[in-house]
């Protein structure tokens, strides 16, 4: 930007304009020190431990070169191949039925005039932490007909015919159970990035393409699909498939002892095999991963970013479109649909409301509603600590969290072409590299730098994981405002960080999904705190996985504990869920 004088009066020559869009960022010297808080946490916490976890995966405890061996002892184990193969059923399986009953329930609740209430209801899991997911699905589930409800249901269908009832938590079917609970956790998000997609398609492309003599096909496919949908499902399975990689917390809390080598995939395997040590073995399981993650992240990020071509007809666009009237099939479909995710809500509800003693012994349809368990718990300090530690916790992550994505997003913003891409693609990976596979670097480098186990240290790993994902949201945010935004600052003659402070202004929502989604990362997490939390720590997470180690005689407690453990998350979630749902599309995946 630059001023001259013509007739006598200054005028401003723009030379910030789309294609030269850096020079409303900071200058190299002040780039380097933006950049610099999440470089070394990223350096320090993510690069080093996965080269660290590449070189531990080839050598011997002392150094030397051993090739493959660790490889091969690692995938010569009992049942590893079973594990793998589990791994990619569930990469594969559960985003396609995700992605399916997503765009369904979005397209039958979109037609009819209570889906806003059925989306409430589908958004409600995106915040419940997995571990509560667990033990929700783990009382659904229960083998025992006095306090399973499946089981007794399935029982009462059978035994007309002599058979049994299956036995949903026994080894044939253990793997179907966890899955149907992480579809009913993850639906809602598909069914909002839906409703968003086909919120944007322009209402009388339809209408166009019926008047060209189109078929209900061709509506479906040229007014649909190839504008926006198949770019949405691409998004949608991304996630829920790189999300899959995180079932560790689900299976931990769900599975029995005895069948969980039954349901094992590569995140339990690998801490089962490592912890929190570098080991060569689990290196070599964790290298395995990483593979099929980096696959999986440029995969998803060439696809994502294809141009769909545009549609085979010139479609004119006609006067005024036509609203479609609602539907009877989608109403009852949208309906059922909250009804089923209804009732594991109200079967965890249930059981919080009797005593410990009655949940224990025979179902919560049998006994009449107390609040002794809500007594129990409200009464136990240890968790009154936790809810406390855990809340301080999640905020101090958050702002750090918002305050260094903010100084690395603002300068990435001003890179273009390959360069940006390339950038998006490493930081996804980051944003996904999963914590189990790096955890004894991770340990390594915390024990250099400050005790490990600590709480410093453990806020430092929730930083450094949460980092790589809103700088991605927030680069792309800052990245997507108009010329006229981002020329208007530097026309004022604003120095870098005031305009920055000016151009954060239109960024509030994505601040917001930034921050909601940090804040119930770390509220949820289970893995992180059971890796590196010492004494002075308790989350949560760690704290509900300790008590349902004795799952029947405490599941009135229990799901007391699990319902006051997920109000607040799940309310963030359903009064965020605009911010979040825009955070996900703007920054997910370019």
């Amino acid at each position: 930007m630059t001023d001259a004088r013509v007739l006598g009066e200054v005028v401003v020559i723009d030379d910030v304009g789309p294609a030269r869009r850096g020079r409303a960022h900071p200058a190299a010297a002040a780039t380097s020190v933006l950049l610099l808080p999440a470089l070394l946490l990223l350096g320090g916490l993510v690069l080093w431990p996965v080269l660290r976890t590449l070189h531990a995966s080839v050598t011997a405890g002392d150094g030397r070169f051993v090739g493959l061996a660790h490889f091969q002892a690692a995938l010569g184990e009992p049942g590893a191949g079973a594990v793998v193969a589990r791994t990619l059923v569930w990469a594969l399986l559960v985003p396609a039925v995700v992605t399916a009953l997503g765009y369904l329930l979005a397209t039958a609740s979109r037609r009819s005039q209570e889906g806003w209430l059925v989306r409430l209801i589908l958004v409600v899991p995106i915040g419940i932490p997995l571990v509560v997911t667990g033990v929700t699905f783990r009382l659904v589930y229960d083998p025992d007909p006095a306090r399973g409800l499946v089981t007794l249901l399935a029982g009462g269908l059978l035994a007309p015919t002599g058979g049994q009832a299956p036995q949903f938590l026994g080894p044939a079917l253990v793997t179907v159970s966890l899955m149907s609970a992480f579809v009913w956790a993850w639906v809602g998000l598909a069914v909002l990035l839906f409703r968003a997609a086909l919120d944007a398609l322009p209402p009388s492309l339809s209408d166009a393409v019926r008047a060209f003599g189109g078929t209900r096909w061709d509506v479906l496919w040229d007014a649909q699909w190839r504008p926006l949908l198949l770019r949405t499902a691409a998004v949608v399975f991304t996630l829920v498939a790189l999300a899959t990689a995180r079932t560790f917390d689900l299976i931990l809390v769900m599975t029995p002892g005895s069948v969980r080598d039954e349901a094992s995939v590569l995140a339990l395997r690998v801490w089962q095999t490592s912890g929190g040590t570098t080991s060569g073995p689990g290196a070599a399981l964790g290298v395995i991963w990483l593979a099929a993650v980096a696959v999986g992240v440029l995969g998803a990020a060439l696809f994502v970013r294809q141009g769909w071509p545009p549609p085979r007809r010139s479609h004119p666009v006609p006067p005024a479109p036509r609203p479609a009237p609602p539907r009877r099939l989608p109403r009852l479909a949208a309906g059922a649909a909250a009804i089923a995710w209804l009732v594991p809500l109200g079967v965890l509800a249930a059981t919080s409301l009797h005593a410990p003693g009655d949940a224990a012994a025979r179902g919560w349809w049998e006994a009449r509603p107390r609040l002794n368990s809500y007594a129990e718990v409200l009464g136990n300090v240890e968790l009154l600590r936790s809810f406390g530690f855990t809340l301080l916790l999640a905020a101090a992550v958050t702002v750090a969290v918002l305050i260094v994505a903010v100084l690395a997003a603002y300068p990435l913003a001003g890179v273009a072409g390959p360069p940006a891409q390339v950038t998006g693609v490493l930081l996804m990976f980051a944003a996904i590299v999963p914590i189990q596979v790096i955890a004894g670097p991770v340990n390594e480098v915390l024990g250099v730098a400050l005790s490990a186990g600590t709480t410093r240290g453990l806020a430092l790993v929730h930083i450094a994981l949460g980092v790589p994902f809103a700088v991605l949201v927030l680069r792309n945010s800052f990245a997507d405002l108009s010329p006229e935004q981002v020329r208007r600052p530097r026309v004022d003659g604003r120095r870098w960080w005031g305009r920055a402070r000016r151009l954060a202004r239109p960024n509030v929502p994505a601040l917001i999904a930034v921050a909601v989604l940090e804040f119930v990362q770390v509220w949820n997490d289970l893995v992180v705190g059971l890796l590196f939390s010492g004494s002075d720590a308790a989350p949560l997470g760690l704290f509900l996985y300790g008590q349902a180690r004795q799952f029947v005689a405490n599941s009135g407690a229990l799901a007391a504990a699990s319902v006051l453990a997920s109000i607040l998350p799940v309310l963030l979630v359903v009064l965020a869920r605009r911010h979040v749902i825009a955070g996900l599309v703007s920054g997910g995946l370019r």
